[in-house]
C-alpha cells in the first residue's frame, strides 16, 4: 500500500520543482494583459505621446531616456517617476538624473488619460515601457511588441541611482560592458541600445571637455564646430544635438559619426576607439536595418529587468505618489 503513496509523492515534487522553476515574469507578461480590463489602454497612450512629440521633436529621446534611467535603477518599476514626500527620496534628485532627465509630465499625461478609462489597472510602469516604444516609432525607429502586466514599485534609490548604477558620460568601454551585463544585456545590446543618440541633445558640460581637448580620438573640424555653441567657461546647460546632420530622424547615422571621430560624449566615441566594439558599430554603419531589428530586440530585453508583477508592488493612480 506504501508504493501509491510513494509515487504521488515524486509526482508532486517534480510538479513543485516545475513550478519554482518558472520565471515568473515570463508567466504573467502578455501583450494582451490589459485586452479585457482596459482594452484603449495603448491606443489612448500612443495618442498622448504621439501628441507631446508633435509639440516637441526632442521629446522622443527624452522619453527613451527616462525608460532607460528607470530600468538600471531597481529594475522596470517607474520607480524614477516618484517625488519626493516623507517615505521617499526621490530618484529624480539623483545626479545623472537632475537637471538632465526630462518628459515626466508627459508620462503623468498619458497616466491622467488611461486613468479616466479605467482607474487603478494599467501601471506607471507598463505606461512607461509603451511610451519609449511609441516615440521611438514616432520619429522613424523601430517598434516591437511589448508585453504587459508589470507593477508599480512603492520604493525609489537615489543611493543606487548615484553609486554605478547609471553609467557615466566618462565611463570607458569595459566599465560599460560591465554595467550592461549586470543588467542581462550583451555588448551587442549596449551598441545597439548607445544607437539612441541617433537623436536628442546634450547639455554642454558633458561633452566640453571632450572638444576642447583636442584629443586623437575626436575630428578636428567637428571639435571646432561644437566649440562655438559651447564657451570653455560659460554655458553648460546649453545643448547640442547628439548627431549632428541627422538630429531628428531615427537612423544608423550615429554610428557613421563615430567611425568619422565625430561621437559627441566620451560614453559614444569608446564605442569605437579600437576596442571590442568596432566590429558592432561597422555592421550597424553599414546595415540600418540591422540595427533597428537589434535596437527593438534589445529595448525589449531591456523594458523585463527586474519585473515586479502579479502580487508585487502596487499600482500607482498618480506617477508620481504612493496610493
Amino acid at each position: 500500500m506504501a508504493f501509491p503513496n510513494i509515487i504521488t509523492t515524486i509526482f508532486f515534487i517534480l510538479v513543485l520543482s516545475l513550478t519554482n522553476n518558472t520565471p515568473t515574469c515570463e508567466a504573467q507578461l502578455s501583450s494582451t494583459f490589459y485586452d479585457g480590463s482596459c482594452p484603449n489602454a495603448l491606443s489612448t497612450i500612443r495618442t498622448s505621446i504621439r501628441t507631446a512629440i508633435s509639440r516637441e521633436r526632442r521629446m522622443a529621446a527624452s522619453i527613451l531616456r527616462l525608460h532607460f534611467h528607470d530600468c538600471f535603477v531597481q529594475g522596470c518599476d517607474a520607480s524614477i517617476l516618484l517625488d519626493d514626500s516623507p517615505s521617499i527620496v526621490s530618484e529624480k534628485n539623483a545626479l545623472p538624473n537632475k537637471g538632465g532627465v526630462r518628459g515626466y509630465e508627459v508620462i503623468d499625461a498619458a497616466k491622467s488619460k488611461v486613468e479616466q478609462l479605467c482607474p487603478g489597472v494599467v501601471s506607471c510602469a507598463d505606461i512607461l515601457t509603451v511610451a519609449a516604444r511609441d516615440a521611438s516609432e514616432m520619429v522613424g525607429g523601430p517598434s516591437w511588441s511589448v508585453k504587459l502586466g508589470r507593477r508599480d514599485s512603492t520604493t525609489a534609490n537615489l543611493v543606487l541611482a548615484e553609486a554605478g548604477a547609471l553609467p557615466s558620460f566618462k565611463a570607458p568601454l569595459d566599465t560599460l560592458i560591465s554595467i550592461f551585463g549586470d543588467n542581462g544585456l550583451s555588448a551587442r545590446d549596449m551598441v545597439a541600445l548607445s544607437g539612441a543618440h541617433t537623436i536628442g541633445q546634450a547639455q554642454c558640460f558633458l561633452f566640453r571637455d571632450r572638444i576642447y581637448n583636442n584629443g586623437s580620438d575626436i575630428d578636428a573640424g567637428f571639435a571646432s564646430t561644437r566649440r562655438r555653441g559651447c564657451p570653455v567657461n560659460d554655458g553648460n546647460e546649453k545643448l547640442a544635438a547628439l548627431d549632428l546632420v541627422t538630429p531628428n530622424s531615427f537612423d544608423n547615422n550615429y554610428f557613421k559619426n563615430l567611425i568619422q571621430k565625430k561621437g559627441l560624449l566620451e560614453t559614444d566615441q569608446v564605442l569605437f576607439s579600437g576596442g571590442s566594439t568596432d566590429s558592432i558599430v561597422r555592421e550597424y554603419s553599414n546595415n540600418p536595418s540591422k540595427f533597428k531589428s537589434d535596437f527593438a530586440a534589445a529595448m525589449v530585453k531591456m523594458s523585463e529587468i527586474k519585473l515586479k508583477t502579479g502580487q508585487e508592488g502596487v499600482i500607482r493612480r498618480v506617477c508620481g505618489a504612493l496610493p
